[in-house]
């Protein structure tokens, strides 16, 4: 360390020029990075349900759509003036970047058609009659397009069952025809807004708008939120480290260093090609919390060096000897946990994985290296030596109140404590969910419009963006097949009959309703056909389009309408569809007959959900593991394993009860940021072993070791806890539930981060030393963080 310490400050002039030149380079950078989505970006595309969605997107309307619903505020949709409102609707959505348009269906869609029984036969024609356009539509015309929506049963799915309201559907590709690029989402959520909801909503209309695209622009939208808390957050942190170190210099420091591995960060982030997605926002603001709080530690040593009489260079050098490798630890273990997200196959969170481990690999030089070279260049100040001496004066007669938690009697009442809380956290932690836990996106507040506009649109149609398509596989003109159809109406009978289900289509049952139009509608013939000449005349009039067929009768979707896309209705229907695949006779002995899971925004979810679950006991699995190998290979001593660990392990776990009473489920936004928080917690615990391992290697006693270490890092430690509790805390305030659960999860990761290891460390750490005393010192090594 004396090496290295020499030759880092013989060269700090030049070393902080590059860095200079560096930061203004990527400032430039950082300035044009932009938000960027993509729906695949979300999925696990190695899930057999993605698998199946993208082996089949171009033959199956799929898990990307977007729903618009027309509503009338007064009366009914049958009018001329409401009609002209959903033609251009339709049209606008028609033209939108990235819809394909084949999958356009209203209303006023050719492919919407009628079919019925007459004197000369059945005969099938759209919904809209010949010659009727939007500026010759009269009141007559529209009986006439209710009547044949009526007898097309499309009532429930184009048409409200209300009468209130008509929907316009699109599925959408990521590739955008025209451009050939790859759509860009947030662009079309503001298109989406601006063209349709702001053009046609008025006093007589209001335009409900849903889908993927919609949802993640509506994120992207409340990230204006996370700049001004952010913000926020900044000021209250920047007070905070003055009200601490009582120094502009110290604390413009701290801050500005951190800062600067940001700007360095979202540079790197434009370099590398790579966007900020909007569900990873708060990992930036996360990495900086990071940072405030290694500078804290830097300037309470600095701090504590001049009080003592040391000028700006040796107190600048002390902190750079002494933190350097403690420091160094603590952030190569938050990069290897962070690292660890890279396991779960979702393209959004292995991106997340990369920019929290760039933003904290970057801390290494800003906040250990970059900081004690700017310090030693601080002027002498001796009034504030004084001011500072007397602080730490004040605050170690606390420290050594808090100090005593290391005596025997006390320390075995703290681990009764917290074995109490650690299996109070273990039982409350099985109630914990996969996936959503409310009916709209848990992401956005239930008020939102977003939300809004789903519950009004699954209240009045039988249809809703939650759906679940079952691609069943079958021989060549499976349509005409008795056999094959009658297990596909058995089987869409089945999911009809499970909870949450709204409603079913397939074109077996299609069929059923087709084979009674031809018995001048007579309901007693609402059964399938079984002949192959019924079920060619039932059959041929859907197309491909419709998407309950393709082209050679091959693949037959059967596709599940949900009330929500609630965790446990997902898993209710996805096990109601395995029971059925596993337990059906006739599904058993039909091997050419395939029921594949899953199409549909619910399949995507599903499988996501699955990843998840799957992903999330390795991961933290491996975050300790590598904690563990760390701590080991730092102190040597298997005490240290459990001193640094069993705090962190309690803290992980009151983390999983707090999301289980504030109804968070984990998924793609929520998991990564309870990673990220366990892997800042771990710094705390190092930070004080560090310092109390050295107090020991020196043969004292753990009760008077503890409370010496205390009084130089714990007011640091304490301080830094509540300072990043403080400022996360603001974003409660949020217009997006995302940002206020995160901000109310992470302030109490925080607070209890920092509690389990100024309490129960040291509680365990007096324990085991009674119960396993150590082997006297004799002159023993100083442990390399000392």
């Amino acid at each position: 360390m004396n090496a290295v310490e020499f030759v880092v400050f013989k060269t700090r002039a030049l070393i902080l020029l590059a860095l200079a030149i560096f930061t203004l380079a990527m400032g430039y950078y950082a300035v044009q990075l932009r938000m960027e989505a993509g729906f695949l970006k979300q999925v696990p595309t190695g899930h057999e349900y993605v698998q199946t969605f993208l082996e089949y997107e171009n033959e199956v309307p799929g898990a990307n759509l977007i729903l618009v619903a027309v509503k009338a505020r007064k009366g009914t949709i049958w009018n001329a003036e409401f009609m002209r409102h959903l033609q251009a609707v339709t049209e606008e959505v028609t033209f939108l970047p990235g819809v394909r348009r084949t999958t356009v269906r209203s209303l006023w869609s050719t492919t919407t058609r009628v079919t019925e029984n007459t004197e000369e036969g059945i005969n099938a024609y759209p919904v809209i009659p010949e010659g009727v356009t939007v500026t010759t539509i009269a009141d007559t015309d529209v009986e006439t397009i209710r009547d044949r929506a009526l007898n097309g049963k499309h009532e429930g799915f184009l048409v409200s069952n209300d009468h209130r309201a008509a929907l316009v559907m699109a599925e959408l590709q990521e590739v955008d025809p025209l451009t050939r690029e790859e759509l860009d989402y947030l662009d079309l959520a503001s298109k989406l807004e601006t063209q349709i909801r702001q053009q046609f909503e008025d006093e007589t209309i209001e335009i409900q708008i849903v889908g993927f695209a919609k949802f993640i622009g509506d994120i992207a939208d409340g990230a204006g939120d996370v700049m001004i808390f952010f913000i926020l957050a900044f000021v209250l942190t920047t007070l905070s480290v003055f009200i601490y170190s009582r120094s502009i210099q110290l604390t413009f420091l701290a801050v500005f260093c951190s800062l600067v591995s940001l700007v360095w960060q979202f540079g790197l982030l434009y370099l590398m090609g790579r966007g900020l997605d909007p569900l990873a926002v708060l990992v930036p603001f996360l990495v900086y919390a990071i940072g405030v709080s290694h500078g804290v530690q830097q300037i309470n040593l600095i701090g504590s060096e001049l009080s003592e009489g040391k000028s700006a260079d040796e107190a600048a050098r002390a902190t750079f000897r002494r933190l350097l490798v403690p420091g160094s630890l603590a952030l190569i273990t938050d990069l290897v946990g962070f690292g660890t997200l890279y396991l779960i196959p979702i393209e959004v969170i292995q991106d997340l994985a990369i920019m929290a481990g760039l933003g904290v690999a970057l801390k290494i030089v800003t906040n250990l290296i970059m900081l004690p070279l700017v310090a030693s260049y601080l002027p002498a100040d001796r009034n504030y030596a004084e001011t500072f001496a007397r602080l730490r004066r004040s605050r170690e007669k606390v420290m050594s109140v808090l100090g005593r938690v290391a005596h025997p009697a006390p320390a075995a009442f703290t681990l009764v404590i917290f074995a109490g809380l650690l299996a109070a956290a273990i039982l409350e932690t099985r109630h914990r969910h996969i996936g959503d836990l409310t009916e709209g996106f848990s992401e956005l507040w239930p008020s939102s419009r977003y939300n809004r506009d789903i519950a009004d649109i699954v209240s009045r149609f039988s249809i809703s963006a939650d759906a679940l398509i079952v691609v069943t596989e079958t021989p060549a003109d499976a349509c005409i097949d008795y056999r094959t159809m009658r297990l596909i109406e058995r089987f869409s009978w089945a999911m009809h009959n499970v909870q949450g289900v709204n409603s079913v289509q397939s074109l077996a049952l299609s069929a059923r309703e087709t084979a009674a139009i031809w018995r001048e509608g007579n309901l007693r013939w609402v059964a399938l056909p079984r002949t192959e000449t019924d079920l060619i005349q039932t059959t041929s009039i859907y197309e491909p389009s419709s998407g309950l067929l393709n082209e050679a009768c091959t693949i037959l979707p059967v596709i599940i309408y949900l009330d929500d896309h609630k965790a446990d209705t997902i898993e209710r229907i996805i096990a109601a569809v395995e029971e059925f695949r596993s337990t059906d006779r006739e599904a058993l002995s039909r091997t050419d007959v395939n029921f594949r899971l899953a199409m549909g925004g619910v399949g995507v979810m599903a499988a996501t959900n699955d990843v998840i679950e799957a992903s999330e006991l390795p991961m933290l699995a491996w975050v300790y593991a590598v904690i563990v190998v760390l701590v080991f290979l730092a102190y040597r001593d298997w005490r240290a394993i459990i001193c640094c660990c069993m705090p962190l392990l309690m803290a992980t776990f009151l983390g999983y009860w707090l999301m289980t009473a504030l109804n968070i489920g984990l998924k793609v936004s929520t998991l990564p940021v309870l990673v990220l928080a366990t892997g800042i917690g771990v710094d705390y615990a190092f930070y004080i072993y560090s310092r109390l391992q050295s107090y020991i290697d020196e043969g004292k006693p753990m009760a008077e070791a503890y409370p010496l270490a205390l009084k130089q890092i714990g007011v640091a430690v304490i301080f830094t806890g509540l300072t990043l509790s403080v400022g996360v805390s603001t974003w409660a305030f949020s217009g997006l539930k995302l940002q206020a659960d995160m901000g109310i999860l992470l302030a109490f990761m925080f607070l209890a981060n920092m509690v389990a290891a100024i309490f129960f460390l040291p509680a365990f750490a007096a324990t085991l030393d009674r119960l396993f005393p150590r082997a006297p010192s004799r002159g023993r090594r100083p442990s390399p963080l000392q």
